[in-house]
């Protein structure tokens, strides 16, 4: 469990293939203080820790993860937005993640204004009833609020903040993404259905 507070942003040191699954070597600097089988959120994907060696960690994606997310297109010297589990007597800053990541969502649009940037991503239409406006979005593992919400897009506003301590800062227009919808709506939308 996450909330969507990005506390480290990495760096793929180093990544493998074996049969369908992917092992990515992250250096960052919370990486020695990572345990073997911790969850840890990399761009809001929860994986766990196979190794620690100094400042580098060890994770493996399999096939269900990079079919749904964009580890499959992650290079060495990507940047990762990186988050520890919740502990059960911290603060929830964001909202409730799972780091359970639903499909990717490519940006169509980016508004630098002053103050805050705004970036649009459109996402496919099956996803339409698990967002509303306002509501709470994770995007590649940060808690952000969803505005002009459609059937297919939303948008979300980065304050200057964010943007230094995310890779949010690489987005450019056609961008792959990493999108969890809020879990509240899963379960609402799932007790309707029955």
């Amino acid at each position: 469990m996450f909330t969507g507070i990005i506390k480290d942003v990495g760096v793929v040191a180093n990544c493998s293939s074996a049969g369908s699954n992917k092992t990515f070597w992250i250096e960052s600097a919370i990486s020695n203080e990572l345990k073997i089988d911790e969850s840890i959120s990399h761009n809001g994907v929860c994986l766990t820790i196979e190794q620690v060696n100094e400042r580098v960690h060890k994770v493996t994606a399999i096939q269900e993860t990079l079919e749904k997310t964009n580890l499959h297109i992650w290079e060495i010297g990507d940047k990762i937005n990186l988050e520890r589990s919740l502990e059960i007597n911290s603060r929830l800053d964001g909202h409730i993640v799972q780091g359970h990541v639903d499909t990717t969502a490519t940006c169509t649009e980016i508004k630098v204004l002053e103050g805050s940037t705004e970036f649009t991503f459109k996402f496919k239409k099956k996803f339409a009833r698990l967002i509303i406006e306002k509501g709470s979005i994770c995007v590649n593992g940060i808690s952000l609020t969803a505005f002009n919400v459609t059937k297919n897009k939303f948008t979300v506003a980065i304050i200057p903040y964010t943007m230094e301590n995310t890779n949010l800062s690489l987005i450019k227009k056609d961008s792959l993404v990493n999108i969890e919808f809020d879990i509240l709506g899963k379960y609402v939308l799932r007790s309707l259905k029955l």
